[in-house]
């Protein structure tokens, strides 16, 4: 998980879009829009961090980098 592309991709496209790119690498195909990622693990990682983090900012008016560290933090709790 690598937050600048997570950051990257919250800001740039729609939580509509971020939702059809999960549904297309679920899929095993080519989402519609640019997702950064080393494998295709990464990138579902990385597009579904992007839709938590958008919900998050939609639901309670949470700015980005708050989202994304509430995000990150969630992660870290669940592996611990």
């Amino acid at each position: 998980m690598k937050i600048p592309v997570i950051k990257k991709i919250v800001d740039k496209y729609t939580l509509e879009e971020l939702v059809a790119a999960e549904a297309a690498i679920l899929e095993e195909q080519t989402p519609a829009i640019e997702i950064e990622g080393d494998d295709e693990g990464e990138k579902l990682t990385h597009v579904l961090a992007a839709v938590w983090v958008k919900g998050e900012m939609d639901t309670n008016g949470t700015e980005a980098m708050t989202a994304i560290r509430a995000y990150a933090q969630r992660v870290r709790n669940s592996i611990s």
